[in-house]
């Protein structure tokens, strides 16, 4: 059986949890997150192996064992917390506690509402600091049509790689399989960069991250697609465009919510943007639809991210009590 009843359990708690809580800052300020506590991981080892001396090729060998060595120390803390849980009366709510500091529903939401409510206060110079939390682009490069584009694909991909991705490994192989796809994802996000540091050492890291994500985005682009008419589109619509132009993303997988949520919102993203000071040509997803997006439309995207969260939610709370 692909899910076990125990991992459906946790899933269901864990989302309800971090709806109702999120990431507070109250504890953060007092413990440190599981992600920090990953960077650190990674970063001790890039330090240690990445050095500019090495050849490519041994730089790339070394970026797998650090890779390797990533996983398998999540995966031994995940398993025994789990074990250690399971053995504990309720622990089943702390383990769901513990996997929703990994998913970010409510963080989410939060970073992307932050942004349209950053125009009606400080306007499009508050609307840069607020998406510049979010996206790797240069903000101030950016005018209000590109801010507003640049909030939407983050709430699409960020829908895929920290709400789907997490809760779809979380169920497929409990919080050691949650704990290995956040160390992947976070090690992506460090290392897994094109640039001459990183070329060859965070290959790995990068490859991997693909991989993990391959199934998630293809269902996170359904999800969006299901829930197009909370903000009168076409699940029809939002089904072509992902189809058609997911593929034309520069990720393998990001292009998929991110064309779905094109398809919905009927607006036009992704196309030309700086990063580093370099401009990038990237194509358009839903190319001949409109491209002017607006603060209204980012919170169109928010409405249709509540609502992909709720279908997803129903849909393990379903899977949990059949099985």
């Amino acid at each position: 059986m692909l899910f076990d009843q125990h991992a459906l359990l946790i899933v269901v708690l864990a989302l309800v949890i971090d709806a109702l809580i999120g990431d507070p800052d109250w504890l953060w300020k007092r413990l440190a997150h599981p992600v920090v506590l990953i960077g650190a991981l990674i970063g001790r080892l890039d330090r240690a192996l990445n050095r500019d001396d090495w050849t490519e090729r041994r730089r790339k060998l070394a970026g797998i064992l650090a890779v390797g060595a990533i996983i398998a120390v999540t995966g031994i803390i995940g398993y025994f917390l789990e074990a250690m849980l399971r053995q504990t009366w309720g622990g089943f709510v702390a383990t769901a506690a513990l996997a929703a500091t990994l998913i970010a529903q409510r963080s989410l939401y939060q970073h992307v509402a932050a942004v349209r409510a950053a125009f009606g206060g400080n306007g499009l110079d508050g609307a840069r600091e607020k998406v510049a939390l979010i996206v790797g682009r240069d903000p101030q490069t950016l005018d209000e049509a590109g801010v507003c584009r640049a909030a939407i694909e983050s709430c699409a991909e960020n829908f895929s790689d920290g709400v789907v991705a997490p809760v779809f490994w979380l169920a497929l192989l409990g919080l050691p399989g949650l704990l290995i796809y956040k160390a992947i994802n976070t090690a992506d996000s460090m290392i897994g960069h094109l640039n001459p540091t990183y070329r060859s050492f965070g290959w790995a890291a990068a490859r991997l991250d693909d991989l993990v994500n391959l199934v998630p985005a293809r269902l996170s682009g359904l999800l969006i697609a299901a829930v197009a008419p909370v903000v009168r589109g076409s699940i029809r619509q939002s089904f072509a465009v992902m189809r058609r132009d997911a593929r034309k993303h520069r990720s393998p997988n990001a292009g998929w919510p991110e064309a779905a949520m094109a398809g919905a919102l009927g607006v036009a993203l992704a196309g030309p943007r700086s990063y580093g000071g370099q401009l990038t040509d990237d194509p358009f997803l839903n190319d001949g639809a409109r491209a002017a997006a607006t603060p209204q439309d980012i919170g169109r995207a928010t409405r249709v991210l509540i609502a992909a969260c709720v279908v997803q939610f129903l849909i393990y709370a379903a899977l949990w009590l059949v099985l």
